[in-house]
Order: structure tokens, then C-alpha cells, then sequence
């Protein structure tokens, strides 16, 4: 069962289909995977090129020049998101301004697409670092990315200590130091980022959510999500259930 849910964790991560056909939607999680400095989201979100994407407005009669103007849109937003999320100003405008003069030095609507491409990579790697900036030693961020690759599992504190080498309550204490919160909580924290996820872009049932994840059972699942959200994951899914490729 847990290879099983293994692989179903792996197809939601890696959900290329739903994610390549999503609508090009700034409230989607588009904007957010780029300011949390999530590049295989990104990575993802990317490969459908720009002119290629679903409900992009007419902003001039020319089509080079209305694929500019969408791109210096997508930029600034970004660029917005990315300063909310820690990236100096100064760097972020900088950024921007490169990024937009250089998509109106195109003579292409294919070219102004790849560019798209490197300004959302750029700018989602600059915040990968950043967030990993915060967290200053080595043990804690292999914690952390071991963390991310095993939420499909029941994760222990001496299985992420003997995973950076460390005893469990040095890592322990290291860990809460430099995040600010216990293992357990950064661990169900992310469970629940992920679960709500999955519910919002997926069709796995609440069952199979709660299965994938290694919750020990449906209730326990269901009691925790309420506790965070003061709604069931049924609740929740009726409100914010996005159907992706229409």
C-alpha cells in the first residue's frame, strides 16, 4: 500500500496533464509557486507557452505587441508577489525592468513566450534561495527537503535524524531554532498545504487524500483539517474545487 500511495503522491506532484491545461489565472497557484520558490511547479506551469494559454485578452490589434503587453503584466505581477514574499525591492524592479525591456527588443511571439519562460524560472530560483537563505544550516534544509519527498510516508524524528546525522534532539532543537516550529508541526503543516492541494486540483477522494498522505485513517484526517481550517475537506473542496483543462 505504501508503494501505492507513493506513486499516486508522485502523479499529483508531477500532475502535468491538469497542470500544463490549467487557465491562465493569476489566482490560481501560478503567482504563489513562484513567490514560495516552488520550481518544479513552475517548471511545470511553464511548459504551456504564453501565447499558448487560455483567456489571454486582446491588448492591441498587433499580435507581437499584445503578447508584450501581456508579458510586462505577468512580470509586474510577479515582480509584486515576489517583493511580498522577501526579495529586495531594489532587486525586484531591477529584475522587472531587464526582463521587460528585453521581451520589447522581440520580434517574436515565440520569443517573447521563451523569455516568459526564463523571467518566471529566474525570478521563482532567485526565491528558492531566498527561502533557503533563511534557514542557515545544511542539516535542517536536508530535513526539510527529506520532508518534501516523503510526505506520502509517516515521517519520525529519528528518521530525518539519521537522515542529516544528527541525534534527534539536536536536530530537534536546531530545527525549531531556525523555523520557528517544532518537526511535528512543520510536518503536519505541509501534509495539510498539500492536502489542500490535492483537493482543490485533483479528483482523488478524501479517503484517497488522507491514504496518500499516511494519515492512519479517514477521521483522524478529517479531524486535523478541521481543526486548521474550521471546515471539512469536503467543505472545503465544494468551495474551492478547480477543474483543470476546461
Amino acid at each position: 500500500m505504501n508503494i501505492e500511495n507513493q506513486q499516486l503522491y508522485r502523479e499529483f506532484i508531477n500532475r502535468e496533464e491538469g497542470i500544463l491545461h490549467a487557465p491562465f489565472q493569476p489566482e490560481f497557484e501560478f503567482y504563489h509557486s513562484i513567490k514560495n520558490g516552488d520550481l518544479q511547479v513552475v517548471r511545470a506551469l511553464c511548459q504551456e507557452k504564453l501565447h499558448e494559454k487560455k483567456g489571454l485578452g486582446t491588448l492591441s490589434s498587433n499580435s507581437i505587441q499584445n503578447m508584450k503587453y501581456h508579458f510586462a503584466i505577468t512580470t509586474a505581477l510577479v515582480t509584486r508577489y515576489c517583493v511580498e514574499g522577501g526579495m529586495d525591492f531594489v532587486e525586484a524592479y531591477s529584475l522587472s525592468d531587464h526582463y521587460i525591456f528585453s521581451a520589447d527588443q522581440c520580434n517574436s511571439i515565440e520569443e517573447i513566450s521563451v523569455l516568459h519562460q526564463s523571467m518566471c524560472l529566474d525570478y521563482t530560483n532567485r526565491m528558492s534561495k531566498i527561502h533557503k537563505t533563511a534557514i542557515h544550516s545544511k542539516p535542517v534544509s536536508s530535513a526539510i527537503d527529506y520532508i518534501y519527498d516523503h510526505l506520502h510516508t509517516r515521517i519520525t524524528l529519528n528518521q530525518l535524524a539519521a537522515h542529516v546525522h544528527l541525534s534527534p534532539s539536536y536536530l530537534s532543537r536546531t530545527f525549531k531554532a531556525e523555523t520557528g516550529i517544532s518537526i511535528s508541526e512543520y510536518i503536519q503543516n505541509k501534509k495539510l498545504e498539500t492536502a489542500k492541494n490535492m483537493l482543490e486540483f485533483s479528483d482523488y477522494s478524501i479517503s484517497e487524500i488522507a491514504a496518500i498522505l499516511a494519515y492512519p485513517s479517514h477521521s483522524y484526517f478529517s479531524d486535523i483539517f478541521r481543526k486548521s481550517t474550521q471546515m471539512t475537506p469536503q467543505a472545503y473542496r465544494t468551495i474551492r474545487f478547480r477543474k483543470l483543462g476546461i
